[in-house]
C-alpha cells in the first residue's frame, strides 16, 4: 500500500487508516474488532484513528496491539474525559492523556488531537477564540518538547471555524469529517485550501458519510425517506445511475473518490469486521479513479453544493428522523 508523509511530520502514513469507533463495543464484539484490528495490519495498514469518545476504542486497540509486532502510527484526541469534562483544565487534560497512554499500553503517542476544536461543537477549548489560544496548546507543547507525542492535530466537521483555526498556524495536521466525499464537498471551499497552503498532512474521515454512501438506499430514495429534499434526492438517483453505467459499487467509488485529489494523505476507513477491511482495501488498491468518471461525479456533486435545510448530519435511511432539531 501507497505510503505518504503527513506534512512536515515526518510520520508516513498508508493512503488507507483504520478509524478506532467500530473496531470497539459501540461496533460489535471484542473478537470481532480484534479480527478487523489484525487484518488491516495484515495487509498493510500502519495508521490507525481513536479517541476517548469511541466508546473502549483505545482500551482494544492496546489489547490487541500487545499481539502485533508491525511497527504503527497511532493517533487519539483530547476530548470528553475525565467528566465532568473540563476543557481548558490543563491538569484534566493530562490526566486524559496518561489515561491514553496506560490503555493504548505505550509510552508515546505518535499524534495527539484535540477532538471537536471548532465552535459551535462539543467542547470550548478556547479562552481566546479570534487567535486560537488555550489551556491544551500549552500541554501540547509541553508534550512534544518532552517526546511524549510526536505531532498535534486537528480533529473537526465543520467547513468554516475549523478553516479559521488552521489558519492559526499552530498544528501540524488536521483530520476533517463528514464534508469531503463523493457528495458533500464542503472542506473544498476553505478547509483543504488552508491546510495545504500551510503544508499541513491532511487525513479524511468519514468517506462513507456515516453510512449514507455505505450502501445503497435505492428503494428509500424512489419511494420513501419523505425528509430527503427533491434535490437531493434526484443527485442521489444520478450518482446511483452513473455507478451503474461504470458498474462500480458504491464503497469502492467513495473510497477511490477522496485519494483521487492529491492533497490527501490518508482517508480513514470505519470498518469493523475483517471482511470490511478487505473490501476497504481492495478498493484502495485500484488507485484514483479516472479523469473522465471525476468530472462526472463533480457534475452530480454540484446538484446539491449545500445540505438542504431539512437535511440531517447523516442521512437516517434506515431510522425515524423526527425532523430539524431531532438529528
Amino acid at each position: 500500500m501507497n505510503l505518504k508523509l503527513l506534512g512536515s511530520t515526518g510520520l508516513r502514513v498508508t493512503q488507507l487508516g483504520l478509524g478506532g469507533l467500530f473496531v470497539s463495543s459501540f461496533g460489535g464484539p471484542f473478537e470481532q474488532g480484534k479480527a478487523a484490528i489484525k487484518r488491516a495490519v495484515a495487509l498493510g495498514i500502519n495508521y490507525i484513528d481513536t479517541a476517548p469518545g469511541y466508546a473502549n476504542s483505545e482500551e482494544v486497540l492496546g489489547r490487541v496491539l500487545e499481539e502485533i509486532d508491525a511497527p504503527l502510527i497511532i493517533s487519539t484526541k483530547l476530548g470528553g474525559r475525565p467528566q465532568p469534562f473540563e476543557p481548558q483544565n490543563r491538569d484534566a487534560l493530562m490526566r486524559s492523556v496518561e489515561e491514553s497512554l496506560r490503555l493504548l499500553k505505550r509510552d508515546t503517542i505518535d499524534m495527539l488531537m484535540i477532538h471537536e476544536p471548532d465552535r459551535p461543537r462539543q467542547y470550548d477549548w478556547w479562552t481566546d477564540w479570534e487567535t486560537v489560544n488555550g489551556p491544551v496548546l500549552e500541554l501540547i507543547r509541553q508534550l512534544k518538547r518532552d517526546g511524549t507525542i510526536k505531532a498535534t492535530g486537528l480533529g473537526g466537521t465543520t467547513a468554516y471555524e475549523l478553516a479559521h483555526i488552521i489558519r492559526s498556524g499552530k498544528f501540524d495536521v488536521v483530520l476533517t469529517a463528514f464534508n469531503y466525499s463523493l457528495l458533500w464537498r464542503e472542506a473544498e471551499i476553505e478547509v483543504l485550501p488552508a491546510a495545504k497552503k500551510l503544508g499541513m498532512g491532511i487525513i479524511a474521515g468519514s468517506p462513507l458519510q456515516q453510512g449514507a454512501l455505505a450502501r445503497r438506499y435505492d428503494q428509500q430514495v424512489n419511494n420513501g425517506a419523505l425528509w430527503l429534499s427533491s434535490p437531493r434526492r434526484k443527485q442521489f438517483k444520478a450518482l446511483y445511475g452513473f455507478l451503474d453505467e461504470i458498474n462500480m459499487p458504491i464503497v469502492e467509488a467513495s473510497i477511490r473518490f477522496v485519494i483521487s485529489n492529491p492533497a490527501i494523505d490518508c482517508v480513514l476507513m470505519g470498518a469493523r469486521s475483517a471482511e470490511e477491511v478487505e473490501g476497504n482495501v481492495a478498493a484502495i488498491e485500484k488507485g484514483p479513479l479516472p479523469t473522465d468518471v471525476l468530472k462526472r461525479l463533480e457534475e452530480i456533486a454540484a446538484l446539491v453544493p449545500f445540505r438542504p435545510f431539512e437535511e440531517p448530519f447523516g442521512l437516517p435511511f434506515n431510522s425515524d428522523y423526527k425532523g430539524p432539531g431531532w438529528a
